[in-house]
């Protein structure tokens, strides 16, 4: 029944009651309710009023007070769906990365230029205007899809050296954004193990650097790093002065991977969706200049296609096995298919939002919005007749469901559950202080012929 499918997403909706004000929360879910359901090409506020039938009876600058003048904080709200999802025994397996969301606008806050990773090329480089947002998430196997879905949890606004001059506030690097929500869940679960994946604009020492001991990266590494030994305990350097803090030098990845004396070894690892043979070599070292001297497992991996010759990956873990890592981080992919759904499906970068408080609240709401559409999903929204996709005789391979169908689910859900028009049954609205005011009838003004007589 759609009355019952929505009564579950209120329920999981109300994980960040305990977080904000009744009135919030309540315009929250309306909020919520008509994002889900604006079928506009630029999603705003002022849009899911409409779609919920609220434009015209409440004053629609109550619900942009909730973003810009709230005091709530979207960082809650992301380890309050993390305790759901572990809760449920999913494990904290995070993923990292950032997407840039193109804006105009100087009046608009942490708006600079940035590289545009997608159109930009070795020969091109293309710079854009915008927001450029750090992202952690934790990645989930689903029940009604093949691959894992990335689903966003905490936000971080990374702004540019040059505007940080200009604005005259402090710099910070996106790897040490990442640092500070790295930490943020790994002392929210100390006793936990938590698995990383990134790419390898993150994999250096100041992401690694220090990092909690219960936190495992995946990441890659270039292929002339430089690797060493572990030290010989005692050990000191020929002039004398402290221990070393690294061993002998050993080969560079590149130049393993040229040597023919050391042969390629065989796997089979779950890459994509596929079952692969991967060819690969190993050794545990030290990476000093990006990991420190804790040691590594490193394994470079023939590519069975692209450019490349080969790759290199490492774990922080030296006894994880290799099928395990290039598995984890194979995961990390799903991020980018997070990125792409967000921005052309859920409007993750549509939002007019210009002020400080708004814009650091928005995008992250958006993103904790699609969080609880997939959490709902996965917890038995998708076995409702709801959830069948639409018969297209021509895409008959079609065999999982993506985030095109569960907002499809959850727009025909919220529309026949509440009609016309969404209430929240636990807040009485018309107890709001600012009720939107009747339109007054303006006096005729008088023509020309009678302003010149007159």
């Amino acid at each position: 029944m759609p009355e019952d499918s929505f009564a579950a997403l209120l329920t999981l909706w109300q994980v960040f009651q305990p977080y904000v004000t009744r009135p919030t929360f309540a315009r929250m879910l309306i909020v919520a309710c008509g994002w889900v359901l604006t079928t506009a090409s630029k999603r705003a506020v002022t849009e899911a009023l409409v779609a919920t039938g609220t434009a015209g009876t409440h004053h629609h600058e109550a619900f942009h007070r909730v973003f810009s003048r709230g005091t709530w904080d979207p960082d809650h709200l992301g380890l309050a769906l993390l305790w759901r999802l572990h809760k449920a025994g999913f494990p904290v397996r995070l993923l990292l990365d950032d997407t840039l969301c193109s804006k105009k606008g100087e009046a608009v806050h942490g708006i600079c230029s940035h590289l545009d990773p997608v159109r930009s090329t070795k020969s091109v480089r293309v710079f854009t205007f915008g927001h450029c947002w750090v992202v952690l998430c934790i990645v989930v196997d689903v029940p009604f899809s093949r691959r894992p879905w990335a689903l966003p949890l905490l936000f971080r606004l990374y702004r540019g050296k040059k505007d940080c001059l200009k604005k005259g506030v402090e710099y910070r690097k996106k790897t040490e954004l990442a640092r500070e929500m790295v930490d943020i869940v790994a002392s929210y679960y100390p006793n936990e193990r938590i698995e990383l994946a990134a790419d390898s604009a993150y994999c250096n020492s100041t992401l690694l650097d220090g990092l909690a001991g219960n936190v495992v990266l995946l990441g890659a590494m270039r292929p002339d790093a430089v690797l060493t030994n572990a030290p010989v305990p005692g050990e000191r350097s020929r002039k004398g002065g402290r221990p070393a803090v690294r061993g002998s030098k050993l080969p560079k990845p590149q130049d393993l991977a040229r040597d023919d004396n050391e042969p390629w070894k065989k796997c089979r690892a779950n890459l994509y969706q596929r079952k692969r043979t991967v060819s690969y070599k190993t050794l545990r070292a030290q990476w000093y200049r990006g990991a420190g001297t804790r040691m590594l497992r490193i394994v470079i991996v023939k590519c069975w296609e692209g450019k490349l010759p080969w790759r290199v990956f490492f774990c922080t873990d030296p006894n994880v096995s290799v099928p395990a890592l290039l598995e984890g981080y194979a995961r990390r992919w799903s991020i980018e298919v997070l990125f792409r759904d967000l921005k052309q499906s859920f409007g993750f970068g549509d939002s007019c939002a210009w002020s400080k408080n708004a814009v650091l609240r928005m995008a992250p709401f958006v993103g904790l919005l699609y969080t609880t559409l997939v959490i709902w999903f996965i917890e038995g929204a998708h076995l409702s007749d709801l959830a069948t996709p639409p018969t297209r005789p021509w895409y008959a391979h079609k065999r999982g469901l993506c985030f095109n169908d569960v907002l499809r689910a959850a727009r025909s859900t919220i529309t026949l559950a509440c009609g016309g028009r969404v209430s929240v049954p636990f807040f009485d609205f018309d107890k709001l202080r600012h009720p939107m005011p009747q339109p007054r009838s303006r006096p005729r003004t008088r023509d020309h012929t009678q302003r010149t007589a007159a």
